[in-house]
């Protein structure tokens, strides 16, 4: 949750569509837990596992549609990202705990034998993966002051829903 707040706050601070997908993509990540622990609350988990990853896919969808509206605004001059510290060192911290985190939550999942928590772990995974975005994007106008590096960063957190990759 923290670290949604504060992509999203940075993020609309410094007009950087790559921190606020970023911090979107954390929301998702909220989501998703959320649905799997709403699955896990049944006294039969199996009978919400369906309906637990539907709920999972659909923010994906949601989030690819903004960033990829956002990343193209940003393409056609609406809008600057100015170079933001507090996004690097966010991006840098999330690198770090993101991949532990989720070996413990598929792990978890296997050991549940459980679909929905299995893909949980990869959203967490992917959330890794999108790090190089608000790296890339407010890493590379830091020192070098390429304002183009942001909007083409953005792009990078459209992603499959993870139903498709479970």
């Amino acid at each position: 949750m923290i670290e949604a707040v504060v992509a999203l706050a940075e993020g609309t601070r410094v007009s950087s569509s790559a921190l606020i997908g970023f911090g979107l993509d954390s929301v998702v990540e909220i989501s998703s837990a959320a649905a799997v622990a709403w699955q896990f609350s049944a006294k039969d988990p199996e009978t919400r596992e369906k309906a637990a990853l539907r709920f999972i896919a659909v923010p994906f969808f949601a989030l690819a549609a903004y960033v990829a509206v956002d990343a193209v605004l940003s393409l056609l001059g609406v809008g600057e990202a100015r170079p933001s510290l507090i996004g690097i060192v966010l991006a840098a911290a999330s690198l770090v705990i993101m991949p532990v985190l989720s070996l413990a939550q598929r792990r978890a999942g296997r050991e549940l034998g459980s679909l929905s928590a299995v893909a949980d772990s990869k959203q967490t995974l992917l959330c890794t993966y999108s790090l190089r975005d608000p790296a890339g994007g407010p890493g590379a106008q830091q020192p070098v002051g390429w304002s183009w590096a942001d909007p083409v960063a953005a792009p990078r957190h459209r992603r499959r829903s993870r139903c498709e990759k479970a």
